[in-house]
């Protein structure tokens, strides 16, 4: 079987990207938003039921901070189905778990301040493209406007409009991070196109010694004759390719990728597309690289959002670790590396596809849903750091953003299942431990955020927008 290859773009690449699509320079259209618009922005929502009604005084202070913006934004992770009537099915290549989410709840995310929601993850057809089209089917219902899924390529990408009465905002929605059955294509010839979620594609690197490389050659050069597949893609020096992980000489070891350059220049074009129809226009990724464990964002991360701000992006907003990373300031515009997790639920999933009882190696016979989710959840994710995180909210004036209000979060740790997932305002010392934690992953891009009567404060200076 031969291996078809695509073309990627490295870093040193995308810096060139723009000045070399076309000869004559792009204007960029500015931020016409009007002045004292305020973004409220949170990261994943792994919610399954409605919460609007929990009465819990911590969480309506949560919830509060997003009905009191102009705008509130989330990602919205999982499907949205009536199972009892379902026609789909669970999708063999899902994103670990097949989330699902009440038919209510569609209504109970508007009811907590939701209006934007992006839909581009890694679990965006567990259910198959009939969880993706109910999903989105029942959004529109109750007036959500969602970004990232659509009948073909050219669809998933667009940007979608809410009008509000400070101007019309756009959202384009992207991931990383997602399964290949979920990325839409557009049609060639007479083949139809795909539905599916906007797919930026990266290609991995492991980052290896020479020394490694030396030994990483001797075990290709020991496979049987013939089973290494061939590929169209010409290998390149110091670079190897082995059992489907691509290898790359360094002087240290980690990870790099390199962005397809189709879907780059696409997803560009997409954004100045939607400025062109918006006043400000939100980009925003799904992305898990280099792994969840890392709250560094892949390589490609920093050069992406940079170019989504050059295109017309007004912000930049990334989720999918499901833990913080750093903040920067980019052309006066904000760059969030990850804003964590907002809801966090997988606990509470149900049902639960009999593939992930068979590959986890529980009886369904003796374990329940709930069991099995907890399970799953204590194994990957048994630490605080993925139970806090903020919101974001930002200030606009004169096109750019003035100031980042961060208002700590915590979603119950420590509480039991049913409860636990739920953000709730954090106490004053867990409250600093969550904003030194975001100073520190901060600093590399030169973000200062002050702490004030426990929540963090970032003021940008025009000069300091201007500057980068």
């Amino acid at each position: 079987m031969l291996v078809f290859c695509a073309l990627y773009l490295t870093a040193q690449d995308t810096q060139r990207f723009s000045q070399t699509q076309d000869r004559e320079p792009k204007q960029i259209l500015a931020c016409t938003i009007g002045d004292g618009f305020t973004l409220a922005a949170v990261g994943d929502v792994l919610v399954p039921r409605p919460a609007s009604m929990t009465k819990d005084k911590e969480f309506k202070g949560a919830v509060g901070i997003l009905g009191s913006a102009d705008v509130a934004f989330g990602n919205l992770e999982g499907n949205i189905i009536d199972i009892r009537h379902f026609k789909g099915y669970p999708y063999g290549d899902s994103g670990d778990v097949w989330l699902t989410g009440a038919p209510e709840l569609a209504g109970d995310l508007k009811d907590m301040g939701f209006r934007l929601l992006s839909r581009a993850n890694n679990h965006t057809t567990d259910w198959g493209v009939e969880g993706m089209h109910e999903t989105d089917r029942r959004l529109d219902e109750v007036g959500l406007i969602h970004a990232g899924t659509g009948e073909t390529r050219a669809a998933s990408r667009a940007a979608r409009f809410l009008d509000s009465p400070k101007g019309r905002i756009g959202l384009v929605s992207m991931a990383s991070t997602f399964n290949t059955a979920s990325m839409a294509m557009a049609p060639q010839g007479e083949a139809p196109g795909r539905p599916g979620l906007n797919a930026l594609r990266t290609k991995p690197y492991a980052l290896v010694t020479s020394e490694m490389m030396q030994a990483l050659h001797k075990i290709r050069e020991a496979q049987p004759q013939g089973s290494i597949e061939p590929t169209f893609e010409e290998q390149k020096p110091g670079e190897l390719d082995l059992f489907g992980t691509h290898y790359r000489i360094a002087n240290h070891t980690g990870f790099s990728f390199e962005i397809n350059q189709t879907d780059l220049r696409e997803i560009l074009q997409a954004i100045r597309q939607g400025k062109e129809n918006s006043d400000f226009l939100i980009a925003t990724i799904h992305a898990h690289e280099p792994g969840n464990w890392s709250e560094e964002p892949a390589d490609f991360l920093p050069v992406l959002a940079r170019l989504a701000i050059d295109s017309g992006a007004d912000v930049f907003i990334g989720h999918g670790p499901h833990q913080l990373r750093g903040i920067e300031i980019y052309k006066g515009k904000p760059i969030f590396y990850s804003l964590g997790n907002f809801f966090y639920q997988d606990q509470l999933q149900q049902p639960m596809a009999g593939d992930l009882y068979e590959s986890s190696g529980f009886d369904p016979s003796t374990t329940t849903d709930a069991e099995l989710g907890a399970k799953f959840v204590n194994l990957l994710f048994n630490t605080p750091i993925w139970y806090e995180s903020v919101i974001a909210v930002s200030d606009f004036e004169g096109g750019t953003v003035s100031e980042i209000r961060l208002y700590p979060i915590e979603l119950g740790f420590t509480m039991r299942n049913a409860d636990k997932g739920i953000p709730r305002r954090a106490s004053p010392t867990q409250s600093r431990t969550i904003l030194k934690r975001l100073q520190r992953l901060s600093q590399t891009y030169g973000t200062l955020i002050d702490i004030e009567q426990d929540i963090g404060v970032i003021r940008v200076a025009k000069e300091q927008g201007n500057a980068k």
